[in-house]
């Protein structure tokens, strides 16, 4: 079974102009920030674009939304006992590995197969620890006092006579006005023989950063308005690393330019690549 040779450590710079890039369900749906005031996507909506854009170029996925599925299945149980029917939950083993290599995000980020049991059945749980990681990502600079809110009118009244709104016609909408974020992954080659992640997949999810928020466009992310400036991948010579992803991770640093106070675009940002001696990175421009 092919499976990841060497280490790999990436970066991804991401532009954000006038889009809610990860809303919080928590907080009104404004855009995630820090205490600090710092903006954020969850690691959990990057991998959803990892997903849809890996689903888009032909990969089967597990984990699939409910607005975005090629299939008929509303549930992840129902895919994987439809899918997996054959193999059966009894062998672990089997059953792991037919996950691995039915579904391309099971294989790369891990998946729990947990599920409720039924009469004498007493369930299962079933976890497999994926290769690839990805970290949140993080605002450069503050976001905070750059986050604008409207109030919009969501729709007409849809009651009665038509004569009185409804309560629901009025709502916010939020944006962050500039952001650039920056999020960190890594693909681990010993994880990656327990899942049969292969150097095939990893040039796949590279593919994919580059073109993260393609079809990606809604009412709250408009087309053009979330750009992949740049992937920086680097691939070591050995399945160990030649260094930590943490110092790997250190080698790009993105700050805004001294004397800007205010940053409105990319230009406005100094971005600087240091080395480590006999590692290369290949740097990407995102499409």
């Amino acid at each position: 079974m092919a499976t990841l040779n060497n280490k790999i450590d990436f970066a991804v710079i991401v532009c954000v102009n006038n889009a809610n890039p990860n809303g919080d369900p928590l907080n009104g749906n404004r855009p995630r920030v820090t205490f600090d005031g710092f903006g954020e996507l969850s690691d959990v909506s990057i991998k959803r674009k990892i997903r849809n854009r890996l689903m888009g170029e032909g990969h089967s996925i597990f984990v699939q939304s409910d607005d975005n599925r090629v299939d008929d299945y509303r549930s992840l149980r129902s895919r994987a006992d439809g899918v997996l029917k054959s193999v059966g939950m009894k062998d672990e083993k089997k059953y792991r590995d037919a996950a691995c290599k039915e579904w391309i995000d099971v294989r790369s980020f891990g998946q729990v197969f947990a599920y409720k049991g039924t009469g004498d059945d007493a369930g299962v749980s079933i976890g497999i620890r994926g290769p690839v990681s990805i970290h949140p990502a993080f605002s450069v600079a503050p976001v905070l006092d750059r986050i604008s809110s409207l109030q919009i009118t969501k729709s007409v009244s849809g009651e009665g006579d038509g004569t009185k709104r409804g309560s629901d016609t009025m709502g916010m909408k939020h944006r962050v006005d500039h952001g650039i974020y920056v999020f960190y992954g890594s693909m681990n080659p010993q994880l990656a023989t327990k899942t049969g992640f292969s150097d095939e997949d990893a040039e796949a999810i590279k593919e994919a950063l580059k073109t993260l928020f393609r079809n990606d466009a809604s009412s709250a992310r408009p087309e053009g308005s979330m750009e992949v400036y740049k992937v920086y991948w680097w691939q070591h010579n050995s399945p160990n690393g030649q260094y930590s992803s943490a110092k790997v991770h250190r080698l790009l640093n993105v700050c805004v330019k001294d004397g800007v106070e205010e940053p409105k675009s990319i230009e406005d940002y100094d971005i600087a690549l240091n080395e480590l001696s006999g590692l290369k990175c290949e740097m990407i421009d995102g499409e």
